[in-house]
């Protein structure tokens, strides 16, 4: 872009535009990713003009690229022209803060926070305050959830007159008619209340707190009681037997076990926060029941009383229930030991591994490490490999980008043999996923793998499939192998880098796809610190000079900030 004439001033915005439209989630996802350069070629006045309108007009994509969108916007400050104009990124992540997928409504609520701290005290009142009264009141949950992570932030600058109507606002969302609202507001409770003056949270906090922690989901009241912990530290000793005490009581004999595991979980926590005497005349005693100091007892309570419950919960209809056992059931073997482990639990787990919910079978696959310690991977692994298999071809793309993220953790767990036998070509076959989000998270994982089983077993099992990519007829598949080298390189030394990986790259410079050649320039400049002097300045700096001088802009850029970068001007 630094390259185009004054002439030129319509061409970013008219190539943005030409890219989001286009069919390729890869083209449009790469536009996404080229925003913060599209803006400085515009400058901050036509960025604001007409890049975020026409963003703001134009929220209708795939997950990932509303993704990328809702996380550059957050640094987006100083590209509209300074804290000054910073509400001008306001419109376009109110948007995002209300779309279906909860990635993108979490990662437009992040950005929406680190921006409320760049707006001034009469800016937060004039345009992000009415963005939160608007997302709480909307038609739609969504809006309603995203508000919950809003409040805390713009409530201590803000008037007192101001100040009443967000206590109001965060009072309707805590009684709200949707559980999954009234779950948003519990995880922010504790967090809105640290930002509260202490009259209103005795007088508003509590009261909200004891409604949620009596709620009819049991969801609802386990994060009412992590709440509860935070609040205990805001309160005055004196005050907590009364205000915050009976509900704590009340919690730890709720008729959830998710809910009293979540007050055993917190207890540390909340000892702390009571003090001694509280704990040692009140929270031991009722708490008796789920903390148990002596291990032979506690055994003998989760074989009697526990183990039941869980085995009707595993086949419990609620697959948030399920889901929520998967991440916590592993935790039982370390307690339980081999022999009742293998007896009781692993006919629970083959159970969940075979859950026809992905989110259950993730839970079991990624809380491995508990089970390996006790019983050994191998018992596991005939019964483990389908699961990972299945979850690595869901159709959920965050699915399979979920049991990439667990792939180095199981390849230390399963040993390089198992690894290369069962789940290498799995591996591979993500570098050619048709999610872009998927490539990205195979390179890492490639280089995560190699950083476990070393780079000789990268030269002769990793690097020859990678490189065989780079003659693949989609240009994707292409870029993807410059993805890797950049990744590998950095692992596999300089000797590996020079020998097999850069010949490609440079054979990858004459690629008839200006994106492949201008990723070439942006390779060179990734693996040059890599490579030695005498190999930069005889080798490189020829192929960087030839794409210098190429046609496309893009790759006269890229190619002239690698000259630059690696100083072989």
């Amino acid at each position: 872009m630094a390259g185009a004439d004054s002439d030129d001033s319509l061409y970013p915005i008219a190539v943005l535009i030409d890219e989001l439209r286009n069919e390729d989630v890869q083209l449009r996802l790469n536009s996404i990713k080229k925003l913060s350069t599209i803006a400085l070629a515009l400058g901050v006045e036509r960025t604001r003009t007409e890049l975020l309108p026409f963003l703001t007009d134009t929220i209708y994509d795939e997950d990932e690229v509303l993704l990328a969108l809702a996380e550059q916007l957050g640094n987006f400050t100083m590209l509209v022209g300074g804290p000054e104009y910073v509400h001008c990124l306001l419109p376009p992540l109110e948007s995002l803060a209300t779309v279906e997928e909860t990635v993108v409504r979490d990662k437009a609520v992040e950005s929406l926070r680190k921006i409320s701290h760049e707006h001034s005290p009469v800016d937060l009142e004039v345009h992000f305050e009415p963005l939160v009264k608007r997302l709480a009141s909307g038609d739609w949950f969504t809006s309603r959830t995203s508000a919950c992570g809003l409040f805390s932030v713009c409530y201590p600058r803000v008037s007192s007159t101001v100040k009443a109507e967000i206590r109001q606002h965060f009072r309707t969302l805590c009684s709200d008619d949707t559980p999954m609202v009234r779950r948003a507001a519990a995880s922010k409770l504790g967090e809105f209340a640290k930002v509260l003056e202490l009259e209103y949270v005795k007088s508003d906090i509590i009261s909200l707190f004891t409604a949620l922690a009596s709620d009819e989901q049991d969801s609802v009241r386990l994060l009412a009681v992590e709440a509860g912990v935070s609040i205990a530290t805001l309160l005055p000793q004196e005050d907590l037997e009364a205000l915050v005490m009976p509900t704590l009581r009340q919690a730890a004999e709720d008729k959830s076990w998710r809910v009293r595991y979540m007050v055993a979980d917190k207890f540390s926590d909340l000892q702390k926060a009571v003090g001694p005497e509280i704990t040692k005349n009140d929270l031991v005693p009722q708490s008796s029941h789920v903390i148990c100091e002596n291990n032979d007892s506690r055994e003998t309570i989760i074989m009697t009383h526990i183990l039941p419950c869980v085995k009707e919960l595993v086949s419990d209809t609620n697959q948030h229930v399920k889901s929520a056992l998967a991440s916590v059931i592993m935790g039982l073997s370390t307690i339980l030991g081999k022999d009742n482990t293998i007896e009781h639990l692993l006919p629970l787990f083959l159970a969940q591994l075979k859950d026809e919910c992905p989110e259950v079978r993730l839970n079991i696959i990624s809380n491995l490490d508990c089970v390996n310690e006790v019983i050994g991977i191998r018992q596991l692994s005939q019964s483990l490999l389908p699961a990972i298999v299945e979850l690595a071809e869901d159709a959920k793309w965050r699915v399979r980008l979920a049991i990439i993220e667990y792939m180095p953790l199981l390849a230390g767990q399963l040993g390089v043999e198992f690894f290369d036998e069962k789940l290498n070509s799995l591996c591979m076959a993500w570098l050619v996923d048709h999610v872009y989000a998927i490539r990205e998270a195979a390179t890492c994982n490639l280089m995560k793998l190699v950083e476990k089983f070393g780079a000789e077993w990268a030269q002769n099992t990793i690097v020859p499939k990678v490189l065989g990519m780079a003659n693949d007829p989609n240009y994707l598949h292409r870029m993807t192998t410059l993805f890797c080298i950049n990744a590998l390189s950095e692992v596999c030394g300089q000797e590996i880098t020079t020998k097999h990986m850069l010949p490609v790259v440079f054979k990858m410079s004459n690629d008839q796809v200006a994106n492949v050649r201008f990723n070439v320039a942006k390779s060179l400049q990734k693996i040059g610190p890599v490579l030695d002097s005498n190999c930069l300045q005889t080798e490189v700096k020829p192929v960087l000079e030839k794409l210098a001088s190429d046609q496309d802009i893009d790759v006269k850029y890229f190619a002239q900030e690698a000259i630059s970068v690696l100083s072989l001007a």
